[in-house]
């Protein structure tokens, strides 16, 4: 019990202390996919524990979640690693999600297995492996969606401010005359005793 304590702490600590490396422009640009993933992870652990896919023998509270540690630790943060190196490359993603979840999968497990830290009951490591190349899809294509709708935002904001901006240029400077143009700009002129 204590063991597993420990391991739980260290594996959401150790993860953790790379954070800083990863950067503060790509952890915000990737926060909210790595996100979803971990409320993917959530729902899919649920699920695996009805079916019975895995079994974490531990003495956590009934309610709690017994993946937590993995999916708030390396989970997470190798999701914001991942996407900050290959994002953008969809071939270099999938080939180092396909060799971590593939490490992951046949050496892994085994060690955790020994230590007494997870079982797989219902699922073969093959299935298991599928159950990664989905989660690796999920996590490009939240990304995607999170980029396209941001950048949607992005461009209807920069195209109102641009269309303002050539309004205002259109009825000063072209469509004005003297009095109006000297009327709006002597409003909005700082007074000298500034």
């Amino acid at each position: 019990m204590k063991l597993t304590k420990t391991f739980n702490i260290l594996m959401i600590l150790l993860p953790w202390l790379s954070l800083p490396l990863v950067g503060l422009k790509y952890f915000k640009r990737y926060f909210p996919s790595a996100i979803s993933m971990c409320i993917y992870l959530m729902a899919e652990g649920r699920y695996a524990e009805k079916k019975k896919w895995w079994w974490f023998p531990s003495n956590i509270k009934r309610n709690f979640i017994v993946e937590l540690p993995l999916i708030i630790g390396p989970f997470f943060i190798g999701s914001l690693w991942v996407l900050k190196y290959t994002y953008g490359k969809f071939k270099l993603y999938f080939f180092i999600n396909l060799l971590v979840d593939s490490f992951f999968t046949y050496f892994v497990i085994d060690w955790f297995k020994k230590i007494g830290y997870v079982t797989l009951v219902r699922l073969s490591k093959f299935q298991l492996s599928i159950v990664f190349l989905i989660k690796t899809f999920v996590l490009y294509g939240s990304q995607l969606l999170y980029e396209k709708q941001f950048k949607s935002i992005q461009s209807e904001f920069f195209f109102f401010a641009n269309l303002s901006f050539h309004f205002y240029y259109y009825v000063i400077i072209k469509f004005s005359s003297e009095d109006v143009s000297y009327i709006f700009l002597y409003r909005f002129k700082p007074s000298k005793s500034m």
